[in-house]
C-alpha cells in the first residue's frame, strides 16, 4: 500500500466538492425546487408545481397546522389500427407544516395557474409586525 503526503493544494480541491457535486446534479435535476413556502406581511404563501395534472385531480387538505397536497393523473392511449398502446402518470405529494399564526377564521385562497397550486393563508393580527415607539424617561430631580 502506498501513502500519499499531504498536499494543502488538495485539501481545497476536496472542500469545493460537495458544491460541485450538486452543481453537477443541478443540470440534470433543473425543476427540482418544485415547492416555495414563504411570508409576506400579511399572508403564508405555498407555492407548489403540479405540472400535467388537471384542477380535478389535486386534492388539498389543510389540518392541524400541515398543509398535504395531493396531485395524480393517468392517461391511456390504445390505438388499434397503429398497433400502439400508451400509458402514462404525473403524481406528486407534499406536505408542509406552515409556520407562523394563521388566521383560522380566514378561508385559505387557492390558485391553480400554468401548473402551480398556490395556496395563501392569512396571517393572524397577533403574529403581524408592530411598530415600537420610545418612551422618554422621567428624570426625577
Amino acid at each position: 500500500m502506498a501513502i500519499i503526503p499531504w498536499n494543502p493544494a488538495l485539501s481545497r480541491i476536496w472542500s469545493r466538492w460537495p458544491e460541485e457535486w450538486e452543481d453537477d446534479l443541478a443540470q440534470f435535476f433543473p425543476n427540482s425546487n418544485n415547492l416555495d413556502v414563504y411570508e409576506t406581511e400579511n399572508d403564508v404563501v405555498v407555492r407548489a408545481n403540479v405540472a400535467g395534472v388537471p384542477k380535478d385531480g389535486i386534492d388539498l387538505t389543510f389540518e392541524k397546522g400541515v398543509l398535504w397536497i395531493k396531485a395524480e393523473k393517468t392517461e391511456e392511449k390504445d390505438d388499434q389500427s397503429k398497433k400502439h398502446y400508451s400509458k402514462s402518470s404525473w403524481s406528486y405529494s407534499y406536505k408542509i407544516a406552515i409556520p407562523g399564526m394563521l388566521d383560522h377564521t380566514a378561508e385559505p385562497e387557492v390558485q391553480l395557474e400554468d401548473g402551480v397550486v398556490t395556496v395563501t393563508f392569512k396571517k393572524a393580527e397577533a403574529s403581524k409586525p408592530k411598530k415600537l415607539t420610545i418612551k422618554a424617561a422621567n428624570k426625577a430631580a
